[in-house]
């Protein structure tokens, strides 16, 4: 690891005081949970299914063939062990300090909040939530693990289906997040994206409103964003942020 990028990296952090983090997939495979795109991810698996993955959990799908479509969701969309990696409990620690005021995150997995960040944008929804589509009763994501085929609703006389609160393919975005989102990235002075390849929009065109001071790429491999940014690191994000908040660590309590 170049020890140099990542001495620049922890400068910008220990200077900013409104930082956001845009996360993408990278974020939590180090936790266990397979991106849709790589060469390991969902969508390479030969998963025995007649259908791609994409159109396993699109909108039309679900309302068309719910039974096969929460087969696939239980199995390839929740994963109720994992847990928050380094880079999730470093992105908590900055909010906890004051520098970090909010996460964008495309991942709907909610590990971000069980690492302790609170103001978060997820702009894909999240498995943790779950609704019923006639009384709107929430249910968590052990319900839908735990259901016997299709979740439904458990309250006297609804009978409802349960939907995961999760932006499937041909739905829309969050009208409410969006617009939270965009207003934490136009008033930050730094934008972290990390873990992304950015090729999922609308989510990936969200940067275009920073104007702020300190554009920061942190991912494996190339983006289309690489030119544009400050400082670009190609490196498992998890290690980089670890080692940046030691080094941060290490100089408060000197």
């Amino acid at each position: 690891m170049n020890y140099e990028i990542l001495h620049r990296l922890n400068s910008i952090l220990f200077t900013s005081s409104r930082i956001v983090f845009f996360t993408g997939a990278g974020v939590s495979t180090e936790s266990g949970i397979p991106d849709f795109r790589s060469a390991s991810g969902i969508y390479n698996e030969k998963l025995g299914y007649e259908v791609s993955p994409e159109e396993m959990v699109s909108h039309s799908y679900y309302v068309r063939y719910p039974k096969e479509f929460f087969d696939f969701y239980k199995k390839k969309l929740i994963y109720p062990e994992a847990e928050p990696n380094a880079c999730h409990k470093a992105i908590a620690r900055l909010e906890e300090m004051g520098k970090c005021s909010a996460v964008v995150t495309q991942n709907i997995d909610g590990l971000h909040q069980k690492a302790g960040s609170k103001n978060v944008y997820e702009l894909h929804g999240s498995v943790q939530r779950n609704y019923c589509e006639r009384c709107h009763t929430f249910y968590d994501a052990d319900y839908v693990l735990k259901a016997d085929g299709i979740p439904m609703c458990a309250k006297s006389g609804c009978g409802g289906r349960v939907k995961p609160d999760v932006v499937l393919y041909e739905e829309s975005l969050n009208e409410d997040v969006v617009e939270g989102a965009v207003q934490a990235i136009r008033e930050a002075d730094t934008l972290v994206i990390g873990g992304t390849s950015l090729v999922v929009y609308p989510a990936a065109g969200l940067i275009r409103y920073f104007h702020g001071k300190n554009l920061v790429l942190i991912n494996k491999s190339e983006t289309s964003q690489d030119r544009r940014a400050d400082l670009v690191i190609h490196e498992n994000i998890g290690e980089v942020m670890a080692e940046v908040m030691k080094q941060m660590t290490d100089e408060t309590t000197k």
